[in-house]
């Protein structure tokens, strides 16, 4: 069984940076992607950052919304998965979750479908 748990989450202005992490417990395979998703309230949830579980695979992917402000990253002595957003704009505003599926295909895809472990999601506000 996997678990996944947030925190760092806060209330910042715009401009701003924040540093979201993840405790994973339970066995990921090395195949597995891990993911940062957001959902901001009315709106769909939509995935912000991937990579892979296996540290040896430096590859990332991000949408273009935080392009070039967010980095997703992982410390496996730690079991902590990480997402550093900089330059927070109100648009950023979201309920943030930590993901993991256990096919790396869920790396590329962005599909929440294809994510089957979620944690419980951590608040942040950005203010202008």
């Amino acid at each position: 069984q996997v678990q996944l748990v947030e925190s760092g989450g806060g209330s910042v202005q715009a401009g701003g940076s924040l540093r979201l992490s993840c405790v994973v417990s339970g066995d990921i395979n090395s195949g597995a992607c891990m993911a940062w998703f957001r959902q901001a309230p009315g709106k769909e949830r939509e995935g912000v950052a991937t990579m892979y579980a296996n540290k040896d695979l430096r590859r990332t992917w991000y949408p273009s919304s935080v392009e070039g402000r967010a980095t997703i990253s992982q410390d496996a002595a730690k079991n902590t998965l990480y997402l550093q957003i900089n330059n927070l704009k109100p648009e950023d505003t979201a309920m943030y979750y930590c993901a993991a599926a256990f096919k790396s295909v869920a790396c590329y895809s962005f599909r929440e479908a294809d994510f089957g472990y979620w944690g419980q999601g951590t608040q942040v506000t950005v203010s202008s």
